[in-house]
């Protein structure tokens, strides 16, 4: 018997290790584009999942944004059927403009898996991302100024979405197609230096050169650090959040005082207190800052805000109307949301954008 490749086995060992809690019977769709990463995920599926008594099957998304997108994704379904990955799908999307080239097709992208996964009873859906595509993600987080979530970058398991291989190197996704005489697609967007991510990979580059291999492993490493830390300080504002629901005896600070610019804001004494959802500001001004702020930003999400639109600039207004209280007016977030403080208690709701003026 011939001895399986190294980069074929790791692979097979990664998705082994990532399905190991589904029950028996349960599916596990691949998303697919037909590159390198995925199609060797996808391979690897199609080989674990019977022998572990699961389905497999595989979703790819057509985004329309390159010619002949539609009979790649035909094909790449037909490829899928051939493996025995059952159901093989190939959904179109309209890629919208919200968030940026790269924004608006994960939107679609991940609308179209959960709606593929809600539709198939699917138990897991499995992403291709890479050690590699981990250290990018950690090096464009440091690059836009990001804090402790964006340098955790990608988790392995969020929801029904797993990365079996956040530990494989690129190196090993190709080396297993070769091995397996598989022909990946290669997506010209890779190397477009539009995206932002495309354009940080000669940097990337220059820093394996420069430092050698082991900063992408060291980088992927400082992301999980990262990430249990920030998985924590994030199960201490789900609590600590739970803690400042305001009652209908919070204090009304706003009543009570004089601030620095006189009186309070009468407007917004008008419409203090009994709101959904309302937060008593005493009991978040007294936690530690980064609980603090994690359990605001969990707050405002509640409220409708998209979290791809939040960015530290709202989260500090927001802040401030906590632990720089003056009797400043509303702060506005994105998705029309109006979060203000009056009577003790921060509200969050629908309300209408300041005007510019003329």
């Amino acid at each position: 018997m011939a001895k399986l490749p190294p980069p074929v086995a790791r692979l097979r060992v990664a998705v082994r290790d990532a399905l190991a809690d589904l029950p028996t019977g349960s599916l596990a769709l691949a998303a697919c584009s037909g590159g390198p990463d995925s199609l060797a995920l996808a391979d690897t599926l199609a080989f674990c999942a019977p022998r572990m008594g699961l389905r497999a099957g595989l979703v790819t998304v057509d985004h329309g944004l390159q010619a002949g997108s539609h009979e790649r994704a035909a094909e790449v379904v037909a490829w899928a059927r051939s493996a025995g990955l059952e159901p093989a799908l190939s959904i179109a999307v309209e890629v919208g403009a919200a968030g940026g080239p790269e924004g608006a097709a994960r939107t679609a992208r991940y609308a179209a898996l959960d709606d593929a996964a809600q539709e198939h009873g699917a138990g897991a859906v499995l992403l291709g991302h890479t050690r590699d595509d981990q250290a990018e993600t950690v090096l464009l987080a440091l690059a836009r100024g990001g804090g402790p979530r964006g340098i955790a970058g990608m988790r392995a398991v969020r929801g029904i979405y797993r990365r079996p291989l956040l530990g494989i190197a690129r190196t090993d996704t190709h080396a297993a197609c070769a091995e397996r005489g598989l022909k990946p697609w290669t997506d010209p967007h890779n190397t477009d230096p539009r995206f932002l991510r495309s354009a940080l990979r000669p940097a990337m580059d220059v820093l394996v050169a420069t430092l050698g291999e082991d900063v992408v492993a060291n980088l992927a490493q400082t992301a999980a650090l990262v990430g249990a830390d920030t998985d924590y300080l994030d199960r201490l504002a789900g609590e600590a959040l739970e803690a400042c629901r305001a009652d209908d005896g919070a204090a009304p600070d706003a009543l009570n005082g004089v601030t620095a610019g006189g009186d309070a804001d009468a407007e917004s004494i008008a419409d203090g207190g009994g709101s959904t959802g309302a937060l008593d500001a005493k009991r978040v001004a007294a936690l530690a800052g980064p609980v603090r702020q994690r359990a605001l930003r969990a707050w405002v999400l509640e409220a409708g805000v998209e979290g791809a639109e939040l960015n530290h600039r709202h989260l500090d207004a927001v802040d401030a109307l906590v632990v720089y209280w003056h009797g400043q007016g509303p702060t506005f977030l994105p998705g029309g949301i109006e979060v203000r403080r009056s009577s003790g208690r921060l509200t969050a709701r629908r309300g209408d954008p300041p005007s510019r003026g003329v």
